[in-house]
Parts: structure tokens; C-alpha cells; sequence
């Protein structure tokens, strides 16, 4: 019932934009904070960004690294999470997912109960 859907990878050089989306069925994705993290290979899934529930005042975090270069944001009509990406490096190249947290904004994906399937972003020239 509770699924998540992410959308919106691909392949980009280095310098570009993706927009990533995670669309909410089952559920209303306003009322929970909701997740952005990322996995490289050979590396550790990781925080990127995060979006806190209404309730929490929609409060949004960023990892320092995309700081300035990504932006979270939520339609609620569209019961859709939103990952703007700009100026992609090379370093971004990970999959992507969306995950939703019962209470506040969290870096820790033990925190987060519901996952997305990811979408992968590939930054290379």
C-alpha cells in the first residue's frame, strides 16, 4: 500500500541539472519527513537532503557537499518530494532514493521505514 517511486535520473555531464522526483501513493508524503539519500559504489548510503513534515515546519537540511547546488522541495497537491540538482560533479554519480521518517529529519537511513526502488544518476562527460 505505502510505496514511493523515484524518477527523474539519467545521464548528464558534468556542469548540468537533473530534477529527481519521488511520487507518494498510499500515504501523505506532507505528514512525514522525507529523505533523499545516495549510494556509490563502494561506498556507504548517505544523507543528501531532507525535507521535514508540515508539522515540523517544512524545515529543510542539506549535506555540505550539495549545499548551494541542490534543492529539496515538496507539492503537496502532487503528493510528490522534489530533489533539484545543479551543477553536478562527477562525485554525484550514486543511485538515488527517497525514504520517509515518522518524526523529524534524520542522516541516518536506519531512521528512515519506507524506501524507494532509486533512480540512478550518472555524471560523466
Amino acid at each position: 500500500q505505502v510505496q514511493l517511486v523515484e524518477s527523474g535520473g539519467g545521464l548528464v555531464q558534468p556542469g548540468g541539472s537533473l530534477r529527481l522526483s519521488c511520487a507518494a501513493s498510499g500515504f501523505t508524503l506532507a505528514y512525514y519527513a522525507i529523505g533523499w539519500f545516495r549510494q556509490a559504489p563502494g561506498k556507504e548510503r548517505e544523507g543528501v537532503s531532507c525535507i521535514n513534515s508540515i508539522s515540523s515546519s517544512a524545515t529543510t537540511h542539506y549535506e555540505d557537499s550539495v549545499k548551494g547546488r541542490f534543492t529539496i522541495s515538496r507539492d503537496i497537491a502532487k503528493n510528490t518530494v522534489y530533489l533539484q540538482m545543479n551543477s553536478l560533479k562527477a562525485e554525484d554519480t550514486a543511485v538515488y532514493y527517497c525514504a520517509t521518517a515518522e518524526m523529524q529529519c534524520s542522516w541516518f537511513p536506519a531512521d528512515f521505514g519506507s524506501w524507494g526502488q532509486g533512480t540512478q544518476v550518472t555524471v560523466s562527460s
